[in-house]
């Protein structure tokens, strides 16, 4: 399966998901090729944005994997297939 690049958005509303957070993103750290990270305070929750460069597979696991802990929310968007 072709490689694709793709942006995936996290929405951290709960503190107690944090570590569940940043031991799945470094278990998929092989296709993580930027992250930036920002704690919003004021509306009492961390946004995380992702650079990723895996097979529409790897990716959609990675998303999978975060969406399923409590208080997180993901969404993603791939480049196209060639």
């Amino acid at each position: 399966m072709d490689k694709r690049i793709g942006v995936v958005g996290i929405i951290i509303e709960s503190e107690d998901a944090v570590d569940a957070v940043n031991t799945t993103l470094h278990s998929y750290r092989d296709i993580i090729a930027g992250r930036m990270g920002l704690p919003y305070r004021e509306r009492g929750c961390s946004v995380i944005s992702l650079i990723v460069d895996a097979d529409s597979d790897r990716i959609s696991a990675l998303t999978g994997t975060l969406g399923k802990i409590t208080g997180v929310s993901v969404k993603s968007a791939l480049q196209k297939n060639k």
